[in-house]
């Protein structure tokens, strides 16, 4: 998925809407695409699913190439009928399709009595019908009240432009009837949202930063060591030689005072250092930290962390107080995302769960007054620290001794000794330390790591089974096609038309303000909330409808209606920008302007394998928008004449 900024969308009048927020493209999605060396078979089932998804222009090519080249029989038939009708009026079909139209059944070798074969009979049927007024439709109509769900649902969806007269009537209260009854099946309130989403990211570790060890302090702890040792032992021999009993027990207890507070101390040390790396992660930012260069994935991330932190207050807190007690770890948090993923390619909207879930977990320790448990895990026992005292204090009384009484056994090699011990414990001390503390910091560091990634496997897991039942496109379709029939259905009884009393009706869909968007590839752009233009084309002149649609929920919300003659419009064009946006633009002799941007700026974000124009074609192809130039180019064009115009159009036809 691409994210674009903030674009403008107009609509004249009474409304201004801004663009699409955020962009999701499924590339991994290839309904809608055929392999190059596509087979006919292949073409066609690519068509099938365009002709489902809303796309009837690109349907009726990869159909047309597929028939052609000898891919027929009866399923095949009947895709093709529907694809040759579907989205246009009997005066927008070229001679040749008409034509074509009409030897559909032989040219596909229709045979048998299969649904889809009954499908083709009904479909002729019904275009036969529509050309003579005075057919008697019960037969033909019970005939179509007979056929398969799949092939019935099929012809309302597709005809609906196509027919005329009394049977446009018939068919128009059977489609609105399903339509109806259906407008929010397949759970739709539930799964719309999901389509939106794209196919996550899977989680990745931080990797812990290696032990910062240099090889001169190795050298420092393995020769200190060495000579450490020699001094121990040779202080032991002088002790052992005079046979002073007492002196060399001292000089053992001694060492292993040493070796108690050595094994305490380090403990100690860890516990404390660890505490405080966590207590500086958990604290407040530096005053002067710089933001990320505004557009870039650091910046996104910011973004991200921000809108979830300030959305995920903790019961019982106040938003400034979550906010400032937890900006340390905010930072942290998007250090390590900013880290582990800028150098992937990934879009911040792969890891949106990701950094959802950091900050869920977040606000979950705090609700469990756990955030901070750290301070307890990692303050240091009593009884280390009583061991590390302990040890000192031995090992100090008893080099103590040893040291006089080797002084008084052999004073100069005891001194000699002495030196040599105290200067490489010190050095050996030191390096050691250093080496020990920074292996121990990267094994915590690993283990936490490890167990990090272990909960967010196990979130992103618990995502991906949330996304398993995700639309296809031809369901979202499916569900437009839906709700623009419960659309027009209230603009009919608003302005007491029927189907048929109606010269023609046209829709134009575009994004609305605070939309979402996402495609699979090479489909057109879906989207969360859209604007629906609706012009009704009647003997008085234009019913025009704007309202916008909340996808997920199915309402309509904000509506705006205006009424003028023919006349009254001026022109019709759709203006192309050089950046691929396309805005419908209607005006009228008043000087009213009325835009819709059917194509935002920065849509055309093309993915591997898709080519220049593709997504705009066929989300044009999706919008309606080539009927509602066909009729309102028209109207422009002969004003009230284009009424009888129309007529003679029609009874030729």
């Amino acid at each position: 998925m691409t994210e674009s900024g903030a674009t403008t969308t107009n609509y004249a009048t009474d409304s201004a809407y801004v663009g699409v927020q955020a962009a999701t493209v499924h590339g991994g999605v290839h309904i809608y695409t055929p392999p190059a060396d596509a087979s006919p078979a292949e073409k066609f089932e690519a068509g099938v699913r365009l002709l489902d998804g809303g796309i009837p222009g690109k349907a009726r090519q990869l159909i047309h190439e597929a028939v052609m080249a000898g891919h027929t029989g009866n399923r095949v038939c009947f895709h093709w009928q529907l694809a040759l009708v579907s989205g246009r009026t009997r005066r927008e079909m070229p001679e040749e399709d008409t034509k074509m139209l009409r030897q559909t059944p032989v040219v596909c070798r229709v045979t048998g009595g299969d649904a889809w074969a009954d499908g083709v009979k009904t479909v002729c049927r019904l275009l036969d019908s529509a050309r003579r007024p005075d057919a008697d439709l019960r037969p033909l109509l019970k005939d179509f009240d007979g056929l398969d769900e799949t092939q019935r649902a099929m012809i309302l969806r597709h005809l609906e432009l196509f027919l005329d007269g009394p049977l446009e009537d018939q068919m128009w209260h059977r489609a609105l009837r399903s339509a109806r009854e259906n407008q929010m099946a397949g759970d739709r309130a539930h799964r719309v949202w999901k389509f939106f989403e794209p196919k996550p990211a899977r989680p990745r570790a931080r990797e812990p930063r290696p032990p910062d060890i240099p090889a001169g302090t190795w050298v420092q702890a393995v020769a200190a060591t060495v000579v450490l040792a020699a001094a121990v032992l040779h202080i032991g021999y002088l002790l052992a030689r005079e046979l002073q009993v007492f002196a060399l027990f001292m000089h053992l207890v001694s060492v292993v005072g040493g070796y108690y507070a050595a094994r305490d101390g380090l403990e100690w040390r860890f516990r404390t250092e660890r505490r405080r790396a966590k207590d500086e992660e958990h604290g407040p930012p530096p005053k002067r930290t710089a933001r990320a260069p505004s557009g870039g994935f650091a910046n996104r991330v910011d973004q991200r962390f921000d809108h979830y932190f300030a959305k995920y207050v903790p019961r019982h807190t106040s938003r400034s107080t979550w906010l400032a007690e937890t900006a340390g770890i905010r930072k942290s948090l998007r250090d390590e995302i900013v880290e582990v993923y800028r150098e992937r390619r990934i879009g911040v909207e792969k890891i949106d769960w990701l950094i959802r879930y950091r900050v869920g977990e977040v606000r979950k320790r705090w609700e469990n007054d756990t955030l901070w448990n750290y301070r307890e895990e990692l303050a240091t026992p009593l009884t280390t620290k009583v061991g590390t005292l302990l040890g000192l204090a031995i090992l100090v009384l008893g080099a103590t001794r040893t040291m006089e009484s080797a002084a008084q056994v052999a004073p100069s090699s005891a001194a000699r000794s002495t030196t040599f011990a105290i200067a490489a414990g010190v050095l050996a001390s030191l390096a050691w330390l250093r080496i020990i503390l920074e292996r121990r910091r990267h094994n915590a560091d690993e283990t936490e790591s490890a167990r990090t990634l272990k909960d967010c496997q196990a979130a992103f897991e618990r995502w991906q089974e949330k996304l398993a039942d995700k639309p296809s496109d031809p369901e979202m379709a499916v569900w437009l096609n839906r709700d623009r029939k419960v659309l027009l259905d209230q603009a009919l009884r608003h302005y007491g038309l029927t189907m048929s009393h109606m010269i023609a009706h046209a829709f134009i869909e575009a994004p609305a303000s605070r939309a979402r968007r996402a495609r699979v590839l090479n489909g057109p752009w879906r989207y969360t909330r859209y604007q629906l233009l609706l012009f009704l084309l009647t003997t008085d002149g234009v019913r025009q409808l704007s309202v916008e649609l909340d996808f997920e929920q199915g309402t309509f919300q904000g509506w705006n209606r205006t009424n003028y003659r023919y006349e009254a419009v001026a022109a019709v064009r759709v203006h192309q920008a050089d950046d691929d946006e396309r805005k419908f633009e209607l005006a009228l002799v008043n000087g009213e302007q009325i835009q819709v941007d059917v194509i935002t700026p920065g849509m055309e974000e093309l993915q591997i394998d898709e080519t220049p124009g593709v997504v705009s074609e066929v989300t044009l192809d999706a919008s309606g928008l080539h009927h509602t130039l066909h009729v309102m180019e028209g109207i422009a064009a002969e004003g009230k004449q284009w009424i009888v115009q129309e007529r003679h159009r029609k009874g030729d036809r």
